[in-house]
């Protein structure tokens, strides 16, 4: 009895690997043979001078990522997590005082599907056109300046782009718009998982409102704000689109808007495979390593 009951198992769990097939097919093909090729390269000197003469491959062990740490990699860092920074921390502030407004069921807000909606419709557009939309707004003689000179704001048009901090402000204020609609919807669904004896209880405990939100609400947030602090990190690291239209590609002013993506599209664009696969494997490193800190910084207190 027991063997055809063993056999029936081992016959039904043989279609759960049958199913995998496909996903493994596809992993192996895109990812893990890119992955390898991309560490394999990163040893080498291989690229096209001038786009025509091909140097190398020529295998030159760590000099690719001696020259990546020794010249731009650290700037180009800093910068993208400065505008990571600029754009998340009102992203999850906002989105946290949102979550909690919707909520609440005391409060009783009116239209909040319409509310919902409109918030997470920025995530809908491609960040291009977001790109394209702002960088029209903020030129020069754009209208954003033609307003500002006419409340007296400033005397002449104001170069948003061309000075340090508001070009990144423009890259983090777009960034904040475009995301915390989602991060609003994540955080609202894992607070209306809450179990709302708790509410009730702390309430009947004369508990105010403050202190149910940091000592019962946030507490049971917490794996979804590690969540969306992971998944944030993972895509400030690879910020792209919008600085890279906003400067149309230079990351000026003095490339203090330059990111890592940036930077690497540069070595792919002219060809040089060997620094395009040491930088690669040098931003797996970091956003394992980011992502690793977050986990354990987030780990509960025993």
């Amino acid at each position: 009895m027991n063997k055809s009951k063993n056999g029936a198992v081992l016959r039904y769990n043989r279609w759960g690997y049958i199913f995998l097939i496909p996903f493994m097919v596809v992993f192996i093909i895109f990812q893990l043979i890119p992955l390898i090729s991309t560490i394999y390269n990163s040893f080498f000197e291989h690229y096209f001078k001038n786009g025509l003469t091909e140097i190398g491959p020529k295998f030159i062990g760590f000099a690719n990522y001696g020259t990546l740490f020794s010249k731009d990699l650290p700037k180009y860092f800093g910068n993208t997590m400065v505008m990571w920074i600029i754009g998340f921390i009102p992203q999850i502030l906002v989105s946290l005082l949102l979550a909690a407004w919707f909520s609440d069921p005391s409060l009783r807000l009116k239209g909040q599907q319409f509310f919902k909606t409109v918030i997470y419709m920025p995530n809908l557009i491609m960040a291009s056109a977001f790109s394209m939309l702002f960088f029209a707004l903020f030129a020069d003689t754009g209208p954003i300046n033609s307003m500002l000179v006419k409340m007296g704001v400033f005397q002449t048009e104001y170069s948003f782009l061309s000075h340090v901090g508001s070009a990144r402000g423009l890259v983090g204020f777009m960034n904040f718009v475009m995301w915390f609609g989602n991060t609003t919807i994540l955080l609202l669904a894992g607070m209306l998982g809450i179990d709302t004896s708790l509410y009730e209880a702390a309430e009947v405990d004369g508990a105010t409102s403050t202190q149910v939100f940091f000592r019962i609400t946030l507490p049971l947030l917490r794996p979804i704000l590690v969540y969306v602090l992971i998944t944030s990190l993972i895509g400030g690291l690879q910020m792209f689109d919008v600085p890279q239209i906003l400067t149309n590609g230079a990351g000026n002013p003095n490339r203090q808007v330059m990111t890592l993506i940036m930077y690497l599209n540069k070595h792919l664009y002219s060809k040089n495979y060997g620094m395009g696969g040491a930088l690669s494997v040098t931003l797996f490193i970091l956003t394992l390593i980011l992502s690793l800190l977050v986990f354990q910084f987030q780990k509960p207190k025993k």
